[in-house]
């Protein structure tokens, strides 16, 4: 047990372990080779023996930053950008392979074969890549890929086998033809197609991302572009493992409107109703990858070798692939390394809960905005605490989140210098009062662009950017806000209370002119509803009460244009 300690068994682990060793010895003089003599732990609980203690926080720990966004980068770019070159690859061995024969008509038909392809220099002779190591076929991979090269004059690999065989004078013959033609500079190829997406590497060179998609290479590629699709939809879908294992081909759709992956399992419980998840377009994007290079006929995550078998290939698995396939590759594909670190298809799930929920203006990776995740992802439905927050992403993000805040506020001052209008209300006036001493400052200093900056950074205001409003409240000052007016603060919180806000009487409230349309269009909304026939009276009074705020806020914007 201390060695399992020691390899960092968790208690509830090792719980385990102990119940299985006092039944063995409990049942052990029915059992043929008998038990352990003794019980180790006698009198004991198991839980005491394993030191385990009851906690209702949640064990899953999130992906480590460093891990995560070369994970999620690599996965789209993979997805995105890499995938298009490898169905191409596939196409065009689909195609050849259709159209290979088997025979040759007549004697030294394939001869001519051979100098008529030659003979067209758009024809290019494939190589193998120069580089690889690992195989059984050691020295075999240098020079031509001649069943690849068979492949092409239009013959199967059946046929292709002997058309270059070593152990037969046409063969060395035909070989001797190609060897010459390559001295003359015949175009060469390391693939099945030669014009890959190039990209730019760590050393600064630019090249193609692969050394050659082959047969061999396509076969491996596939199943990475699985894996790929894979890790994208876990860490931007929060679906549990089970969950998108069960998605089906066609499973694509819209729901009210938007993107949406429909799944017919929820937490091995089957028979229930089949249920959506909302997702963006690059989640969607994945799907329909991971689809196409499927070859189930349901199913789009299974084994790629075994079309009729029923198994589930691991997420993990298929995780620990991926990662693996990244590192490796890095010398061609210009990725970042993946460091070492745990990542399990339920981890995706809690730091993708706890990232939508702690930190929402921040960039997750590769230009996607967490909020465009957050709209869709948070809709599901997902375990309350995987959104709690967690320590080793609080520094990192709530930098990045600052970040995103300034350049949002450097955009309204811009606005505000060229006359354009930056919102309504009581908060909106002081911004504007901010504005007026920064531009008095910086034209009475004959400052720059430069100066500018930094006196907006060292601006003695907070802003909090929101969907219906933005927020002024001042931690330092919060007397005034309604949102704390006559209710309890949580231990322990600091700032606004969101879901108390109310934008159409709080001092704190800026009412942004992205805003607007909002109020507008909800006013309308209620008072469509008031229409309806036999609305209970209950109902009537909330939905006045709605259109009496929306008209509160309707009412700063009249304002401020008369």
């Amino acid at each position: 047990m201390k060695w399992l300690r020691q390899k960092g068994r968790k208690p509830g682990t090792l719980m385990n372990y102990i119940v299985v060793a006092k039944f063995l010895h409990e049942i052990g003089p029915a059992l043929a080779l008998g038990g352990p003599a003794v019980d180790p732990w006698h009198g004991m609980s198991a839980r005491k023996a394993a030191k385990y203690e009851v906690t209702h926080d949640l064990s899953t720990p999130t992906i480590a930053p460093k891990v995560w966004f070369p994970l999620v980068r690599a996965a789209w770019i993979y997805v995105h950008t890499f995938a298009p070159d490898v169905l191409r690859a596939m196409t065009r061995y689909q195609q050849l392979r259709a159209i290979a024969r088997t025979s040759t008509d007549r004697s030294g038909e394939a001869d001519e074969v051979l100098d008529a392809w030659l003979a067209d220099p758009g024809n290019r002779i494939p190589l193998h890549d120069p580089a690889h190591s690992g195989s059984s076929l050691g020295k075999k991979h240098e020079g031509v890929n001649w069943n690849l090269l068979a492949l092409f004059m239009g013959f199967s690999s059946s046929k292709g086998s002997g058309l270059f065989t070593a152990a037969l004078p046409s063969g060395m013959r035909r070989r001797e033809k190609v060897r010459a033609a390559l001295d003359a500079g015949h175009p060469t190829t390391s693939g099945l197609i030669h014009d890959l997406v190039e990209v730019t590497r760590a050393d600064g060179s630019v090249g193609p991302w692969h050394p050659g998609l082959d047969p061999r290479a396509l076969t491996r590629m596939l199943v990475r572009l699985r894996d790929a699709a894979f890790c994208l939809v876990a860490a931007l879908s929060m679906m549990r493992d089970s969950e998108i294992h069960e998605i089906r081909r066609g499973s694509v759709v819209q729901h009210y409107n938007a993107p949406a992956i429909k799944s017919h399992l929820d937490k091995g419980r089957a028979g229930r109703p089949g249920k959506h998840w909302w997702i963006i377009e690059p989640a969607a994007e994945a799907i329909t990858l991971a689809e196409i290079v499927s070859v189930h006929d349901e199913r789009v995550f299974s084994p790629m070798k075994r079309p009729e078998s029923t198994e589930v290939v691991h997420g993990d698995q298929m995780i620990d692939a991926f990662i693996n396939e990244v590192n490796s590759g890095r010398a061609w594909s210009g990725l970042d390394e993946i460091p070492e670190g745990r990542v399990r298809p339920h981890m995706f799930r809690h730091t993708m809960a706890m990232l939508t929920d702690q930190f929402p203006g921040s960039e997750i990776a590769l230009g996607i905005q967490l909020k465009h995740v957050a709209a869709r992802a948070l809709a599901n439905r997902t375990t309350q605490s995987y959104a709690a927050a967690d320590t080793q992403w609080a520094e990192l993000l709530e930098t990045a989140l600052e970040a995103t805040r300034f350049r949002r506020f450097k955009d309204l001052y811009g606005q505000y210098k060229d006359g354009k209008p930056i919102g309504y209300g009581a908060g909106a006036e002081r911004v504007k009062e901010v504005f007026d001493d920064i531009i008095a400052t910086v034209k009475a200093n004959g400052g720059d662009a430069r100066v500018e900056d930094d006196l907006l950074r060292k601006a003695r205001i907070t802003i909090r950017f929101g969907m219906l409003n933005n927020c002024l409240f001042d931690e330092a000052n919060p007397q005034g806000a309604v949102c704390r007016e006559n209710t309890v603060i949580p231990e322990g919180h600091t700032g606004p209370l969101d879901w108390r806000c109310r934008p159409d009487r709080c001092h704190n409230s800026m009412i942004g002119v992205e805003h607007v349309p909002i109020y507008d269009s909800h006013k309308r909304t209620q008072l469509k509803l008031l229409e309806t026939r036999r609305l209970p009276a209950a109902r009537k009074a909330v939905i006045h009460r709605e259109v009496e705020r929306a008209d509160a806020v309707l009412a700063q914007v009249m304002e401020e244009n008369t």
